[in-house]
């Protein structure tokens, strides 16, 4: 007689503390875009691979899109704890848009390229995941453009939200239309021809 599948009621698994679930919530999520990419992601296997709840997910994360922003934000925080400072403004960016540019070719970029999809296309619903991701993207230019107008490398309209979203958001817009890899002359365009000119003192 074959066996019944065994049904594992998480209700009655020793609770886990909200730091150590949300970590193996986040690393079952990554796992699962390598494997699936983001169209084929199903929070039932993350919860299975993350041995929880999908309860236990969406009392977190009301949203697929959600869930997936707050994954990849957190890896990109392990990696990008340090933001460059070489003492030049542009050489600082450079690195900072190279990296960005690099992480689009993995399962990074498979991820952000359908959230920036799910998030255009129903931007209320997904009003987390699109904080998690501008969060992201624009910490690092944040602090080097802080950097540069403590040098009098930049002015002080470089700080302004939409001037400290507009290298990344140019890189995105590139990413969706022409996918990865980015060249570096398409970095050193939107450096040379938009951001530059406009952070100049």
């Amino acid at each position: 007689m074959p066996s019944a599948t065994l049904q594992i009621d998480h209700r009655r698994l020793p609770r886990r503390r909200d730091r150590v679930l949300v970590e193996a919530i986040h690393a079952a999520t990554l796992a699962e875009l390598t494997e699936t990419g983001y169209q084929g992601l199903s929070v039932e296997r993350v919860a299975k691979r993350a041995h929880t709840s999908k309860a236990a997910i969406y009392r977190r994360w009301p949203a697929r899109a959600d869930l997936v922003a707050a994954a990849i934000r957190c890896a990109g925080e392990r990696y990008q704890d340090i933001t460059p400072d070489t003492g030049d403004v542009r050489t600082d960016l450079l690195a900072v848009l190279r990296a960005a540019a690099n992480r689009l070719t993995g399962p990074f970029g498979e991820a952000a390229r359908g959230l920036i999809t799910e998030t255009l296309a129903d931007p209320q619903a997904t009003q987390a995941a699109r904080e998690h991701l501008a969060y992201g993207r624009n910490r690092l230019i944040t602090a080097v453009l802080q950097r540069a107008v403590q040098r009098g490398q930049a002015g002080p309209q470089s700080l302004t939200p939409q001037l400290i979203s507009l290298a990344p958001t140019l890189l995105s817009h590139h990413f969706l239309l022409h996918g990865a890899p980015i060249a570096d002359q398409t970095i050193n365009d939107i450096l040379d021809h938009v951001v530059m000119p406009l952070i100049h003192p």
